[in-house]
């Protein structure tokens, strides 16, 4: 038995001793909070709420956003999918969702529709909306049942940003939707190539850095040619560059179009329209920054200073959900990012 189960097991009738063990335990999560009520490994069936599950693959399922689109009190922050790889009773969840209520829900229906248990959470990426839900299973990360992984970027990421994130949430989302909901960090770091089982799935670990923020990981099924992105690929919906890198994406999604993925899973669920074509949300994602890059290198050629980028206005996407929100942010980032580049291209030969 491990010491956690055995610290579980000495302490689990004694409620302040038990909440003082996993308070203590912090360092290996963060600010995790003890088990909440309903966090249980058989709810009752009947009173659980359903989640509408699509299936994407044998034993691949989504939990799409209702609403997607920015984060708000009408979607409850739900608007990245969630995804599950389920096998022989045991389940992967990828990007769990954005509070303890979500993860609650998410974990409860595993048990109750697919008799499954989660073993491994995946995050790709440090977005609040995409990890907070790891609070729902802080107690089975401290029995030593359940591992949360992710790159190393991205955990580090989430110990520093995570707290302004959950406070940004909670304003945003009000203090019922986020109820319980506590920091808790990836327990495993991956690296690139490696490959994760879930009974007969693998799914090869890819890393990117500096593309749509510090350390985005890619998730490869070569059997399903099914890829799920993070938050790399965003379909009709304006990219946010608050933490990423104009080249850096551009070179990561053509790491991700050279595998040819027929399903593509990132911020929407996106399927090729005819064989051997890309999934239309990474050409349109690529062709956004081909565009951003674009117009801003040729407004340096025009002589305009960074003071005057929103003249950089690319009107092909302006019916773009985030477009008033990000767009001009966008600019200001890829100026920055392409000013040294500009300056290279305009030295005189010798």
């Amino acid at each position: 038995m491990s010491t956690a189960l055995r610290a579980l097991a000495r302490f689990g009738r004694g409620g302040v001793p038990l909440l003082l063990w996993l308070a203590g335990m912090g360092g290996l999560w963060g600010a995790a909070a003890p088990a909440q009520a309903g966090a249980t490994e058989t709810p009752d069936c009947s009173q659980v709420e359903a989640v509408p599950w699509q299936r994407l693959a044998p034993g691949v399922w989504i939990w799409p956003s209702a609403l997607p689109g920015d984060v708000s009190a009408a979607n409850a922050g739900h608007v990245a999918p969630t995804s599950v790889v389920i096998d022989g009773g045991e389940a992967l969840v990828i990007d769990p969702g954005p509070s303890h209520r979500h993860g609650l829900r998410l974990r409860h229906s595993l048990a109750c529709r697919f008799q499954a248990r989660v073993r491994w959470i995946v995050n790709t990426h440090a977005h609040a909306e995409n990890v907070l839900a790891n609070s729902a299973f802080a107690d089975l990360l401290a029995a030593g049942r359940l591992e949360i992984l992710a790159s190393a970027p991205t955990r580090e990421a989430m110990r520093r940003r995570c707290p302004d994130c959950l406070a940004s949430l909670s304003a945003k989302l009000g203090a019922d939707a986020m109820a319980g909901t506590q920091i808790v960090l990836p327990s495993r770091t991956l690296t690139e190539g490696e490959v994760l089982r879930v009974g007969r799935h693998r799914l090869r670990v890819m890393r990117v850095e500096q593309g749509h923020t510090e350390g985005d990981l890619v998730l490869w099924s070569a059997r399903e040619r099914l890829l799920w992105a993070g938050g790399l690929v965003v379909g009709e919906r304006v990219p946010e560059l608050a933490q990423g890198s104009v080249d850096g994406w551009l070179a990561a999604l053509e790491r991700l179009a050279a595998l040819r993925p027929r399903v593509l899973v990132s911020s929407t669920v996106s399927r090729a329209v005819a064989p051997g074509a890309l999934p239309p949300a990474l050409t349109d994602t690529r062709r956004y920054l081909t565009d951003l890059r674009a117009g801003v290198l040729q407004a340096m050629d025009r002589g305009l200073q960074a003071s005057e980028s929103g003249t950089v206005t690319l009107p092909a996407y302006r019916a773009w959900a985030g477009h008033t929100e990000r767009h001009d942010f966008n600019v200001q980032r890829a100026w920055r990012e392409m000013e040294p580049h500009w300056m290279d291209l305009e030295v005189p030969a010798k």
